[in-house]
Formats: structure tokens, sequence, C-alpha cells
């Protein structure tokens, strides 16, 4: 408990409590060169690229044990206290459904109450489909999680790890409600779905038709993923800022928070807002 009030302000009118750190903001980080697979099916340790980033390696997580398909918790750039908010490939692919949508969402409501900075690591094929989910409400469940970046007034900072397809990669603090700054590591895709699933539907008459439907597959999805299997196109269109090197986030994360340090952001005024309950 200790732990955890050391990185929140007394009130909601205060910053959180600055610490500062011998690891050096312009520490480079080799090992994120290799971290992550580049096939887009393989898991990885998500928190393992948190603690490479972080000052000393410390972040303290919240609510390990429910829904560990999303990982939320807080740790320390450079002194200055942040919310993480980050897929979990290793479980469940790091979709989001309903517990994982309410886990984040209401971190992320916490954390902008209290003016802490959000940093979101993004690695998400999509919402996790079922009749089970469906019937329990995902996409009211959903909705809270975008409400919740929407509304946030503290800086939002997210960088795309790997994959963001469809709806899911709108809703983890995408540019499309109000974040900050995005930026992508060169392997990012960026997409409505992955390259063989979205062919299977875009093309199906094509390949069905063709005289070798196998080989006609094939140079579809390789035209998919050149164009779209990148963050490049992305960045052309304004949604990503800036493509970086996996070596430099830790830089990257700092410069960005001190960019942001004085964000005074107000939402129109009114009673209250109408979030999706």
């Amino acid at each position: 408990m200790r732990e955890l009030l050391s990185y929140l302000p007394l009130n909601n009118q205060e910053d959180p409590p600055f610490r500062a750190s011998e690891d050096p903001v312009t520490r480079e980080v080799p090992e994120l060169d290799g971290m992550i697979p580049l096939e887009s099916n393989k898991p990885y340790d998500v928190k393992e690229v948190v603690k490479a980033v972080v000052d000393g390696g410390v972040f303290f997580e919240v609510a390990e044990e429910y829904a560990p398909n999303i990982v939320v918790g807080y740790a320390r750039i450079g002194g200055r206290v942040i919310g993480v908010v980050a897929n979990q490939p290793q479980v469940l692919a790091g979709v989001l459904d309903i517990n994982s949508s309410m886990k984040a969402a209401r971190f992320v409501r916490f954390c902008d109450c209290f003016n802490i900075p959000l940093v979101t690591l993004v690695d998400v094929p999509g919402f996790l489909p079922g009749t089970e989910q469906e019937f329990g409400g995902i996409i009211k469940h959903g909705a809270k999680l975008l409400f919740a970046f929407a509304e946030a007034t503290v800086p939002k900072i997210t960088v795309i790890l790997r994959k963001a397809y469809g709806g899911a990669y709108d809703v983890m603090a995408s540019k499309h409600i109000r974040a900050d700054i995005n930026l992508a590591f060169p392997m990012a895709e960026i997409a409505v779905m992955g390259p063989e699933g979205a062919v299977n539907i875009v093309r199906r008459n094509e390949i069905a038709k063709a005289q070798d439907p196998a080989a006609t597959r094939a140079a579809f999805i390789a035209e998919y993923k050149e164009k779209f299997a990148n963050p490049y196109k992305a960045a052309e269109l304004g949604y990503i800022d800036e493509v970086i090197s996996p070596r430099t986030l830790r830089t990257r994360l700092f410069r960005a928070l001190d960019l942001l340090k004085d964000k005074r952001d107000t939402n129109p005024p009114k009673k209250h807002t109408n979030i999706p309950l």
C-alpha cells in the first residue's frame, strides 16, 4: 500500500510525486530490438517491455490476476509517474474482451482523476469474438474503454509495438480519440485485420476463379502486407506521428512526457458525461 501511494498525489489538484532516478533518460534499450517477434502470432511478455524502459525496471502492476490479457500499472520515466496500459500477447493473444475493457477503463479513469500521464503499448488483434461476449455486451463494455481514453485530459502517449487491428486499434488510445503523441515500431501493422483474413474476404472471388488459387492468394497477401502491414501508410495519413527504433523507446517516451508536462486540457462544461453503463 505504501508503494502504491508513492505514485499518487495527495489530491486531484496536485501533480504526482516526482522521484529522482539515477537511470539515465538517454539510455538505449538494445534488447528491445529482438524482444518482440516479427511473426504476429508469436507471444511474448509485454511486462518485460515495460520493465526494460522504465526507471530501474520497477513496474507496480495493478489487478494482476484479473483479465491478464491486459496489463495496467504504475512506473516512472525520468522520475515522472506514468500509468501504463498494455495488451498482453501471452494471454488470449492480447485481445480485448469484456473484463479487460472494464479493467483498463477503470484504470484510465483513475489516472485521469489524479493527473497521471498515460502510456499505452498496443499489440492487439481485435475484440474477442463469440456469442458469450456478444450476449455479455462486448460493444457496451468496449465502449467504456474508448470513452475513458477519449475523455481523459492527461498527457496520452501511444506506442504500437506490433499489430493493431480493427476497432481495437481505435479503442487503444489512437490518434482518432485524442491521443497526443502516437509512435510505432517499424514492424507495426495497422489495418482492419490481418493479411490472411483480409485477403480471404476481399479477394475471395478472384482467388476462386484463378487457375492457381494458392499462388494468387499468396500474391494478394504479399500486396496487402506491402501496403498495410507496416506503419508507414498510417504515418502518411497522420495517424502515427513517427516510426521509431525500438531501442530508443525510453528516450522517446521521456521526451514526449517532457513536451506534455504542462498540458492543460479541459472538457466542455457540463453536469457530467454520459459514459456507456
